[in-house]
């Protein structure tokens, strides 16, 4: 990988580590989580970068892919489990990081399951490391604690522009084999749950977030400005929030997109118990580059 890149991912990193602290001290009961993800946004933007996708603020058992939309009215509550996870990108070279607050204090079992796990399996990261070994090691700790690991969650690989790429990093021991390779940018993140250990699609056909995948012509004049938008992000995801349209003609220039295939929507995912998160991205070398710690 040539330094300059390196640069430029230890830069995405920077930030994404400055907003994910700063952003702790805004989850607080009573708080709109729209006025969080709009903090969020724009301090990245203050920072020099820009969001890889639109901020996940995922409360208790919803896992990930809550991003709120324009009109959210979401309220955090006392005694919630919130999740934040952050993308940041420079000239398209993302870092990925999540945390998670708990309010109560019963909760902070699992905060403290995800954050020890990240930290132990971190230590195995090397050129030739089978990410098996990462994956037990993350199940071991989590069970450990008296918890369940999401094992339909997985951490991943990052490419420029790109935010899941090969390998993906399971968060148990399975039949997955893959050995790292020196220079590769991996994202490992644990989930950890007192309940069942996986999670599911939100039924019903909402999304909140969503990545341009091919340009089609569109009948709908609105559908066809918003392409002409997304296309400046490369592929990364999002938000309705950041296209300045309203009410209907969004909703059904969105449906346009979704029908014709143009894009790829990120539904909510949802376990059946409150599910922490935690995560950090590495460059993979002998002495590894934790760039969001």
């Amino acid at each position: 990988m040539e330094k300059e890149i390196i640069e430029k991912y230890k830069e995405a990193g920077r930030i994404a580590k400055i907003v994910r602290e700063e952003s702790k001290k805004l989850v607080k009961p009573g708080v709109k989580i729209i006025e969080i993800a709009e903090i969020i946004e724009s301090r990245i933007k203050e920072l020099g970068a820009i969001p890889a996708w639109p901020i996940n603020i995922s409360i208790n058992e919803i896992a990930a892919h809550y991003s709120p939309s324009q009109e959210d009215d979401t309220i955090i509550k006392t005694n919630d489990l919130v999740k934040l996870d952050i993308g940041v990108a420079v000239d398209g070279y993302i870092a990925d990081t999540a945390t998670t607050i708990a309010l109560s204090e019963n909760d902070k079992i699992l905060v403290d399951a995800v954050e020890k796990a990240l930290e132990e399996v971190i230590k195995l990261v090397k050129p030739g490391t089978d990410v098996n070994i990462i994956s037990t090691k993350i199940e071991e700790i989590i069970k450990s604690f008296n918890l369940n690991p999401i094992i339909n969650l997985t951490g991943h690989g990052l490419e420029r522009f790109i935010v899941h790429v090969q390998p993906k990093i399971p968060n148990y021991s399975c039949n997955y084999h893959y050995n790292l390779k020196e220079g590769e940018v991996i994202a490992i993140e644990p989930f950890a749950t007192r309940g069942r250990n996986y999670i599911k699609e939100e039924a019903e056909n909402r999304a909140l977030t969503y990545s341009l995948i091919q340009e089609k012509p569109c009948r709908l004049k609105e559908a066809r400005e918003i392409i002409k938008i997304m296309k400046q992000r490369k592929g990364m995801p999002f938000s309705d929030r950041w296209i300045d349209m309203r009410g209907i003609k969004l909703k059904l220039a969105i449906k346009e997109l979704i029908n014709r295939n143009c894009v790829e929507v990120y539904k909510i995912l949802r376990g059946n118990a409150k599910i922490s998160h935690a995560e950090h991205t590495i460059i993979v070398f002998e002495d590894p580059i934790i760039i969001t710690l």
